[in-house]
């Protein structure tokens, strides 16, 4: 009598005979991969991903749609159907490039950085390097002192500035006519620079403390005990030691600090009504502003913003090449 063969579902491991002198042939169950839950770390994004695609991607596509059509305006404008919108194609584009007053807010932007950046990151580099030394004393308390003003919202911080720059108000005016001191105009000409950069190096300068302190911390503690051994001081260790480990973190920060300055808005946009020097176009972005709500020219507006967020792209992933071309060339 035969038995029926064996399905793959009845496939089971045989234990030992039953008379002990062996066991039989094992038959081991066919594995299958598991498929169930491989997909449910996927699912914990669909919430991130839904709200990046709401908010950051078709805003943008809308924004490029926008720049690529214009009204078409039919008589007077008035009625229904007087205003349309039709296809221009590059032409708000062309519009950007040739138009003067958005070229200059671009060189009042770089100017702005000319100042800002070097000073900034050089604060924040010299107050990390100050408290990352073993004779650093209340090292918390000035680490949270440095980065408190980043805390501070930037509106707000722009607002008590401006009332800091006003003659009529400011304490620092009042001293300097005591003193019998001149009394500088920071709402006139190139003053104009140095009272937004005032802002931007005290609300930035904290922020870029701690991303290379952080650095600095995570350096081993055996490199500086060598170079000390070795008869360096601590002037030598920071110059050959900590600023090349941390450079990578240096070169981060500027990358930030460059995007910033091409967005810089807030501190103009809140000293503007405060003196009557200050043109509505004075960074691009406000440009941007004073084009779409000002102007009424929202088409115009997006194409400048793409402009404006292409010649970002490009600037930081130019400044990205050629420092890590240079690291590179360190390292080999």
């Amino acid at each position: 009598m035969t038995s029926a063969p064996l399905k793959g579902a009845d496939l089971v491991e045989a234990g030992p005979l039953a008379d002990g002198t062996g066991t039989a042939a094992q038959s081991v169950r066919p594995s299958r991969p598991r498929r169930r839950g491989r997909s449910a770390p996927y699912w914990f994004l669909v919430p991130t991903l839904t709200l990046f695609a709401a908010f950051t991607v078709v805003p943008i596509g809308y924004a490029i749609w926008l720049s690529l059509h214009r009204v078409q305006v039919k008589g007077i404008g008035l009625g229904k159907g007087a205003r349309q919108q039709v296809w221009n194609g590059i032409g708000n584009y062309t519009d950007v490039l040739e138009d003067s007053e958005f070229g200059h807010s671009v060189l009042r932007a770089f100017g702005y950085g000319l100042i800002v950046i070097p000073t900034m990151l050089g604060l924040a580099l010299l107050f990390a390097l100050m408290l990352d030394t073993p004779r650093a004393r209340s090292a918390p308390f000035a680490r949270l002192a440095i980065f408190l003003p980043y805390a501070v919202p930037g509106i707000i911080a722009a607002l008590m500035w401006g009332f800091l720059y006003l003659p009529d108000v400011s304490p620092f005016y009042y001293l300097l006519d005591k003193l019998g001191l001149p009394q500088p105009d920071l709402f006139d000409g190139g003053n104009l620079y140095l009272s937004f950069a005032n802002i931007a190096v005290w609300g930035g300068t904290g922020f870029n403390m701690i991303v290379i302190y952080t650095a600095l911390r995570a350096i081993p503690p055996d490199i500086y005990e060598a170079a000390r051994i070795d008869g360096a001081s601590d002037l030598k260790i920071a110059l050959r030691i900590k600023i090349p480990i941390v450079l990578p973190s240096l070169v981060l920060t500027f990358f930030f600090s460059v995007i910033a300055t091409l967005q810089v808005f807030t501190e103009p946009m809140a000293l503007k009504p405060l003196t009557n020097g200050l043109p509505s176009s004075w960074s691009p972005l406000m440009a941007i502003y004073d084009k779409a709500f000002l102007q009424s020219d929202i088409y115009g507006a997006s194409a400048t913003a793409v402009v404006l967020a292409l010649a970002t792209f490009v600037l930081s992933f130019t400044l990205l090449r050629i420092s890590d071309r240079y690291t590179r060339e360190d390292r080999a």
